[in-house]
């Protein structure tokens, strides 16, 4: 039986669609007749520079660890990494020519059948179903004119269209076309598809990602795969149908593809980023005159110009760093936390920044942008100053307190013994080893606070000392009591410069700079500056050894690894800090309240956080696991004929003044380390001769607030951290 109506209804439909795409013809015809008339008459240079501006394509720059992984990913709004044609699967460039321009191969730029069939098959469907653009026009609009749908901004696109495929080739355009076309979620590109989609390199895309990718491109709004799943199966199932038709893909494939589940979430090749680390090395880059003398420059070579930064940051270190802090640092319900810098002495690179607890809510940078009183970790550069005035382990200092110590132009000092403290006279190498505050005043009075601040600048510390008011350097310098505070990172940068025997090297995060085509545009490492004699720094670090293996640093100990550091704590306990070095591998860690000076007393099991506490326990624990696997190396001998035997007058006679200091009083053990066997007056030096001692049967009480510790009489090597003050008899 016939059904007139089933015939007669594809007749009218066609003869309708005929009618209305002569119409839409003549009317294009009379429209572009005055253009074409305009074009062929004002066809300008500026048309031809137009297409030489696709010349470099916006490109997003990639941050990389040490190792050569991406740590981050700088861009503006366009988030792409161009690649190579070659590096495209054939299912991509198949399924991308396949949906939106079928004639790709065949057509000079304008593909008039093409816009009749889109035409006629809209018309029929009722909806948009095919564009009428070639790949060409899409990547002249996208690329050179605005997204507004005007008549002469559609004639403009078709000339340039017919215009660029005699300046460039079918595969140059196809490849500028893949890597500038938009599929949603901020990915340019096919690169940056791939990876936001299926977390993958755009060379290990399958047909069933290329079939989602070729369907986006339509409209990346409304076919998004995340957001409208519904709408994203619809679209592939007309791609895949489209596909099929052309013999492009087997039914069978096709099945395959629609069964593939799709993706649920944005996904990125990009690991766990450090956050205030990248942060640091942004601003740095924006800073950076070699990348532009404007700032406009320099934001467009950062987030627009395909660099790629090559940083410090060495991964296991870094996670031993975060680890250390996180696993240690009490919790406090927010209200302190921890910051660590670590550097490499041989070369001043930052290997790792602990910042702060949560770079998405608190941006500032505690590692280098916070300056915190060091309290007794200051200590270091004193001893630095004492030693080049010549001053040395034998010195013999005064240790009582509380004191008054007088200083040139000032009115007497008046402070008292704090950390570790012990009384009566004993050697510099003793004082040190229990942070005997009066003892180091009277050692800075008569090293000179001008000769401290200048041992100061020489170790990396670049902070003012000075105050303003009066443009002059005070007495607290002598146990760190700083005018505004120095940051972890100036920290770390001072021991570094003793643990790499006095050279100075620039604390620096970015090792080198690279362009697009891999051109290294500068590198970020400086040569060292020898700015503290090796006998100083060794005699220092000799000194300094004793703070761990019997001090008030013990619990920094990180085992096998010889180390030396100092503990540091603020007045009140409000800062506190350990900072020290391996031979290769410096660290300053500090604890405190993000916001300002608050004091730690009765925060954690300890009672009060001191730096023998907290920060030396997780600078001993990052020690440990950033150390492992490398191999042992000792710190070098000090020249035991010039280890600095000047004394103070008054001070005290444990050594006697006019002694050699190649006495057998004075030793330097094999480690590098010295070494004071039982001296009259002063007991064990904080060498690796000091015995911990234990506590007592004595009951001891619950530590007070802090007081004066006049009465203080912890014997040597007391660890008064953990077991509070000794029981006086």
């Amino acid at each position: 039986m016939n059904y007139p109506h089933r015939t007669v209804q594809p007749l009218l439909r066609c003869l309708k669609t005929a009618v209305i795409a002569g119409a839409l013809l003549a009317i294009g015809l009379l429209i572009l007749i005055p253009q074409a008339r305009a074009f062929t008459g004002s066809w300008t240079s500026a048309d031809t520079e137009g297409l030489s501006d696709m010349a470099e394509l916006s490109e997003r720059s990639v941050v990389q660890r040490r190792d050569g992984s991406t740590l981050a990913l700088l861009h503006a709004d366009e988030n792409r990494e161009p690649v190579k044609l070659s590096q495209v699967p054939d299912s991509v460039i198949e399924a991308v020519i396949g949906v939106e321009d079928d004639r790709f191969w065949k057509h000079h730029g304008i593909d008039v059948r093409g816009t009749f069939r889109a035409l006629a098959t809209n018309v029929q469907s009722g909806a948009v179903r095919q564009g009428g653009s070639t790949i060409t026009q899409q990547l002249v609009k996208n690329s050179l004119l605005t997204p507004e749908k005007t008549v002469d901004r559609k004639v403009r696109e078709a000339l340039l269209a017919w215009r660029l495929e005699d300046h460039m080739s079918k595969n140059e355009i196809l490849e500028r076309y893949l890597n500038t076309v938009y599929f949603g979620n901020g990915a340019y590109g096919v690169q940056a598809a791939a990876e936001v989609y299926f977390g993958k390199r755009a060379s290990q895309l399958d047909q069933s990602d290329a079939v989602l990718l070729a369907g986006i491109i339509r409209n990346p709004g409304a076919y998004d795969p995340i957001k409208f799943p519904e709408n994203a199966k619809d679209r592939r199932r007309i791609v895949v149908d489209r596909l099929v038709s052309s013999g492009v893909m087997s039914q069978a494939a096709g099945d395959r593809v629609l069964a593939t589940p799709l993706p649920l979430g944005v996904k990125s090749l990009e690991q766990e980023t450090n956050d205030y680390f990248v942060e640091h090395v942004k601003q740095q880059l924006l800073k950076d005159r070699r990348l532009g003398e404007t700032a406009q420059e320099r934001y467009n070579a950062v987030f627009k110009g395909g660099l790629k930064i090559v940083t410090t940051l060495d991964p296991k270190i870094s996670q031993a760093a975060q680890k250390a802090v996180d696993d240690i640092l009490p919790d406090t319900k927010g209200r302190f936390t921890a910051a660590l810098a670590s550097i490499e002495p041989s070369s001043g690179a930052v290997r790792a920044i602990v910042g702060g607890k949560d770079f998405s809510s608190v941006k500032f940078n505690l590692a280098t942008q916070s300056q915190r009183q060091p309290g007794s970790a200051w200590k270091a550069v004193v001893l630095v100053a004492a030693i080049e005035q010549g001053y040395g382990p034998s010195t013999v200092l005064n240790g009582s307190g509380p004191c008054k110590v007088d200083f040139d132009g000032h009115k007497p000092y008046e402070l008292e013994n704090f950390e570790g403290a012990a009384a009566g006279t004993l050697p510099l190498s003793q004082a040190t080893a229990n942070s005997v505050n009066c003892a180091y005043a009277r050692l800075a009075s008569a090293t000179g606070l001008k000769h401290i601040e200048e041992a100061a600048e020489n170790l990396g510390i670049s902070t003012n000392l000075k105050v303003p008011d009066c443009d002059c350097l005070t007495p607290a310098l002598s146990i760190g009591g700083l005018t505004v505070g120095v940051s972890p990172l100036e920290m770390a940068s001072a021991y570094a410069t003793l643990a790499a025997d006095g050279v100075y090297h620039r604390p620096y995060f970015i090792d080198k700079v690279l362009d697009r085509n891999g051109k290294v545009l500068f590198r970020g490492a400086t040569k060292g500056e020898h700015r503290i004699s090796t006998q100083t720094a060794r005699v220092a670090t000799s000194i300094l050894r004793g703070v761990v293996s019997g001090g008030t640093g013990t619990r920094a100990n990180p085992g096998k690894w010889p180390v030396f550091g100092k503990t540091g704590t603020a007045q009140d306990y409000k800062d506190a800090w350990f900072v020290g070095s391996t031979r290769q591998l410096a660290a300053a860690v500090w604890m405190g309240a993000p916001e300002g000076e608050i004091s730690m007393y009765g925060v954690g099991s300890v009672g009060r956080v001191t730096g023998g506490s907290y920060p030396a326990r997780i600078f001993g624990q990052f020690m440990r696991e950033s150390m492992e696997g490398r191999p042992v190396q000792q710190f070098p001998t000090p020249n035991s004929r010039d280890l600095g035997n000047k004394q103070i007058p008054g001070q005290g006679d444990i050594v006697d003044p006019t002694a050699s200091t190649t006495s057998s009083t004075i030793l330097i053990g094999p480690d590098g380390s010295v070494v004071f066997p039982d001296l009259p007056g002063g007991g064990g030096g904080g060498g690796e001769t000091t015995t911990t001692m234990k506590k007592p049967s004595t009951p001891t009480t619950s530590p007070s607030p802090p007081t004066t510790t006049s009465g203080n009489c912890d014997p040597p090597g007391w660890d008064r951290e953990q077991l509070g003050p000794y029981p006086c008899q």
